[in-house]
């Protein structure tokens, strides 16, 4: 299958430091961080590099839908290329396919990120809990599979353990970014909060329209806060469960998840004058909790 060329256009300036472009965006967890084996930071980057530059055609820029489906599908098809070990002409796409073999890693969650990216294209609302686990499913999940597969743990237990890590961290990152999300830049205009339990808090779109957080926003916020927190502390088994400096790393990811949903809740869920994000201090924090856990 011919390949739309103007997909590598992203990536040519930055195919010899693909760790730096994966390090480019605000995180609530460490990204191939130094805790980490030397020899396992560089198939993460990729792993990231690929993530974060398909979630960026869904995202970034003043472009049509059209356009944004396009480059996905240019995604899709170098996938293709790499299941049917075929040749690409993208140096991204020939070092990410050699990664793939080298780990022997599974090519569906790579497909489901892009899945996901494209619902994000042409969804902007969720009726309700059942639909954003769906997302979460496709948008968060992948990331955490595919870094088992990586430290060579990817058990059914562990493969739950992660999913609800992952979900956990996709929902705190909604909740994070409300007001973001809700902004009409770049088309997004999305609400991914649940449809039918902003009827039942009694809160509304033109709520978040205004930024007005009142005791309806607040109790709807406390309740999202306590469910994602709950969910988090299901999957916390397997920071113990992954042996050293890879154990270290995953408590800090799940303590990244913990500090945000702390500063959520000490402003009770007003991120439209707060929005918690990880700070410089808060890091040693969290590698503290994750050396002594």
């Amino acid at each position: 299958m011919a390949t739309d060329s103007n997909i590598f256009d992203v990536t040519k300036e930055v195919k010899d430091d693909y760790f730096a472009i994966s390090q480019q965006h605000y995180e609530n967890f460490p990204v191939a961080s130094f805790v980490l084996p030397k020899h396992l930071r560089d198939p993460i980057a990729l792993i990231y590099t690929f993530a974060r530059q398909a979630d960026d055609f869904a995202d970034e820029g003043y472009h049509k839908p059209a356009w944004r489906l396009a480059k996905l599908q240019g995604f899709k098809n170098e996938l293709d290329v790499i299941q049917r070990n075929g040749r690409t002409k993208s140096p991204f796409f020939t070092e990410f396919g050699n990664m793939i073999r080298k780990y022997e890693l599974p090519l569906a969650p790579f497909y489901d990120l892009l899945d996901a990216f494209g619902q994000d294209v042409t969804k902007t609302r969720y009726a309700n809990f059942f639909e954003l686990l769906d997302y979460c499913r496709r948008s968060a999940n992948p990331i955490g599979a595919l870094l088992l597969h990586l430290f060579d743990k990817a058990t059914p237990e562990n493969i739950i353990y992660s999913n609800k890590i992952c979900t956990a961290l996709q929902l705190i990152n909604f909740y994070q970014d409300v007001a973001i999300d809700f902004e009409n830049d770049f088309h997004k205009s999305r609400i991914y909060l649940c449809q039918d339990e902003m009827k039942q808090f009694g809160v509304t779109e033109a709520q978040i329209a205004s930024q007005h957080a009142n005791r309806h926003w607040e109790a709807f916020m406390l309740f999202n806060i306590d469910r994602a927190e709950a969910m988090l502390h299901e999957g916390k088994p397997l920071g113990n469960v992954l042996p050293g400096r890879i154990g270290i790393e995953m408590r800090m990811i799940m303590n990244g998840g913990d500090r945000i949903l702390y500063k959520l809740r000490n402003v009770r869920g007003d991120v439209f004058k707060h929005r918690p994000i990880l700070v410089a201090w808060d890091w040693p924090v969290i590698l503290l909790k994750a050396l002594l856990n």
